[in-house]
C-alpha cells in the first residue's frame, strides 16, 4: 500500500478540514489498535489449537486405556490423566470462552470503525470535494479557486489506506471466527463480519468512483473541428497501487437524455455517443514527484455532433446541452476488485460558427450559475433574483475586463434587464427569456447579446481605460446629457451604445 500520508502535514482551511484530519488520525490509530488485537488474538488463537491437540491426545490415550489389560500401572495412568482431561477441559472452556468474547467485542470495533469512515468519508466527498466541484464550475464564469485539489488528495489517500487495511482485517477476523468455529458458534458473530465486509467495500468503492474526477475541464462552448483538452485525475491512484498498471481513459460526448439514463445505472455503449471526437483516448502516467495519476488529452477534437431532433418553443441549438463522458476500468489487490468508474463534465454547448458563440455562453454562464447540487442534468431553474445575476454579471465582467461593476452599473444593468424602473430589484425574478431570449424594446437584440456584446468591446479595446475607471461605460443617454450640463466646455465621457451591438458613444460639453 506504500507509506502513509503525513496527516499533520496537511494545510487546514476550514472547521470541516479541521475534522477530517481529527477524524483521520483517530481512524489511524484504530486501525492499528485493531492491527495489535488481532495478532494477539491470533496468538491466542495458536496457542488454543496446541492446548487442544494436547486434549485430543490425552483423550486418545483414555480410550486405550479403556480397552488395555486392567492392570494397576493401567488403571493409575487412566486415573491422571481423566484428572489431566478435566483440568484440561476447564481451560479450554475458558479460552474459547475468552476468544468468543474477544471476538464479540473486535466485531464491535471493527462496526464503529466503519461507521467512523462513512462518517469521515462524507466530510470528504459530500462537503470538499462537491466545494472544489462547485468552485471549479463557478471557475467557468470567471470566479477564482480556493479550495485546492492536492489537499482533498492528501484525505482521500489517506481515507483509502485506512479503508484498505479495515476491509484486511476484517477478513482476518473472519478467518479467525472460522477457525474457532470448529469448536464453538459464538454469539453475534455469524452475520456481522459479513455485512460488515460487504459494508466496507461498498465504502471504498463509492471512494474510488467518486475520486475520479476532471480536473482540467474542457470548453463548455465548444466548436466543431477545433482542438480541444481536458485533464482526467484519480485521487486515489498513489494508494492503491492502480499506477501500477495504468488504466486507459475513453471520452464519448453525451446527450442530457444520455446522462440522465447513466445516472440510473444505464450503460452507454459506443455505438450511442452523440458525436464522433478524434484522439480521445489514452493511459493514466503516474507522476512519482506529486504522486498524481492523470491523464491530459490534449488534442480532442470534435468532428460532428448529433442533435436532437425536435427542440422545444423557443429552444435553439445553443440551448442544447452535452457533455464529455470519460470512463475507464481497473482493479486493485491484484485483481481483486475491479472498478468500472466514469464521470461527467460540466456541460457544453456545441457551436458550428463563431456567431452562435454569444448565445451559447449565455446557456453556460446561466448553468455555471445556478445549477442545483444533485440536479437531474442539465435542469436549471428558469427564474433567479436579479441579486443573484448580479452577481454573475460581477464575476463576468470582472473576469473579463480587470475590473468589476459597481453599484450603479448594476442598477443600469437592472433596469435594462427588466425593461422598467424601479427602486430596489434584490429579489425581483428574472426570467430566462428575459435574460437572454426576448428582443429589448425597439431593439432586434436582448440583454444578454448587449451586455456580451459590452464585455467583449472591452475586454479586446478598452480594458487599460476601464480598469483605470476612466469610462462610465453604463448610463443612459438622458443621464449623460444631465451629467454633462453642468460641466466646462469640453467635458466629455464614454458610455455604452444602447443601439449598437458593442458600440461606445463619446458625449461632450460644447459651445453655447
Amino acid at each position: 500500500m506504500g507509506s502513509p500520508i503525513r496527516i499533520d502535514s496537511m494545510p487546514v482551511y476550514n472547521q470541516n478540514a479541521t475534522d477530517i484530519l481529527r477524524d483521520l488520525e483517530l481512524l489511524r490509530a484504530r486501525t492499528q489498535k485493531t492491527a495489535a488485537t488481532l495478532h494477539k488474538m491470533d496468538n491466542a488463537q495458536e496457542a488454543f489449537n496446541l492446548s487442544y491437540h494436547d486434549f485430543t491426545n490425552i483423550t486418545t490415550h483414555i480410550e486405550y486405556l479403556k480397552t488395555a489389560e486392567a492392570s494397576p500401572k493401567n488403571l493409575e495412568l487412566k486415573r491422571q490423566f481423566e484428572h489431566q482431561k478435566l483440568m484440561m477441559d476447564q481451560l479450554l472452556n475458558t479460552k474459547i470462552k475468552a476468544l468468543g468474547q474477544d471476538r464479540c467485542q473486535l466485531a464491535d470495533n471493527l462496526k464503529e470503525t466503519c461507521f467512523l469512515i462513512e462518517n469521515t468519508q462524507g466530510k470528504i466527498l459530500n462537503v470538499e470535494l462537491l466545494k472544489w466541484k462547485r468552485e471549479q464550475q463557478l471557475q467557468g464564469n470567471g470566479a477564482r479557486y480556493n479550495c485546492t485539489l492536492d489537499m482533498i488528495q492528501g484525505y482521500c489517500e489517506s481515507l483509502a489506506e485506512i479503508i484498505w487495511m479495515t476491509r484486511q482485517q476484517i477478513k482476518e477476523a473472519e478467518r479467525l471466527k472460522n477457525l474457532i468455529s470448529k469448536y464453538v458458534d459464538p454469539p453475534n458473530m455469524v452475520d456481522v463480519l459479513p455485512n460488515l465486509n460487504a459494508q466496507i467495500t461498498q465504502c471504498l468503492s463509492h471512494l474510488v468512483t467518486s475520486t475520479f474526477i476532471i480536473e482540467k475541464q474542457p470548453p463548455q462552448v465548444m466548436k466543431t473541428n477545433t482542438r480541444f483538452s481536458a485533464t482526467v485525475r484519480l485521487l486515489t491512484g498513489s494508494k492503491l497501487n492502480v499506477y501500477m498498471t495504468p488504466p486507459q481513459v475513453k471520452a464519448q460526448i453525451i446527450c442530457e437524455s444520455q446522462a440522465n439514463a447513466l445516472l440510473k445505472n444505464e450503460k452507454i455503449g459506443k455505438s450511442d455517443a452523440s458525436g464522433e471526437i478524434l484522439n480521445n483516448m489514452g493511459v493514466m502516467e503516474y507522476n512519482t514527484h506529486s504522486k498524481v495519476l492523470s491523464i491530459s488529452l490534449r488534442n480532442m477534437q470534435l468532428k460532428k455532433i448529433k442533435r436532437r431532433p425536435e427542440k422545444r418553443g423557443t429552444e435553439s441549438v445553443m440551448d442544447e446541452k452535452f457533455s464529455l463522458y470519460f470512463s475507464s476500468t481497473f482493479s486493485i489487490g491484484g485483481g481483486e476488485l475491479v472498478f468500472q468508474v466514469w464521470t461527467l463534465s460540466l456541460p457544453v454547448v456545441v457551436i458550428v460558427h463563431g456567431n452562435q458563440e454569444p448565445n451559447a455562453h449565455a446557456t453556460i454562464t446561466w448553468d455555471n450559475a445556478f445549477a442545483e447540487p444533485g440536479r437531474s442534468p442539465f435542469v436549471v431553474p428558469d427564474k433567479r433574483p436579479w441579486k443573484m445575476i448580479a452577481d454573475v454579471l460581477m464575476m463576468k465582467f470582472e473576469s473579463a475586463t480587470g475590473r468589476t461593476l459597481d453599484a450603479e452599473n448594476l442598477n443600469f444593468l437592472a433596469e435594462k434587464a427588466f425593461r422598467a424602473e424601479c427602486a430596489d430589484y434584490s429579489n425581483m425574478l428574472l426570467n430566462w427569456s428575459q435574460f437572454c431570449k426576448e428582443p429589448l424594446p425597439d431593439r432586434s437584440f436582448t440583454f444578454w447579446d448587449w451586455f456580451y456584446a459590452v464585455m467583449k468591446l472591452t475586454r479586446e479595446h478598452l480594458k487599460n481605460v476601464w480598469t483605470d475607471g476612466h469610462i462610465m461605460g453604463f448610463v443612459r443617454k438622458r443621464k449623460a446629457e444631465e451629467m454633462l450640463a453642468s460641466q466646462v466646455k469640453g467635458t466629455f465621457l464614454l458610455r455604452f451604445s444602447d443601439s449598437e451591438l458593442g458600440g461606445i458613444t463619446i458625449a461632450w460639453k460644447g459651445g453655447e
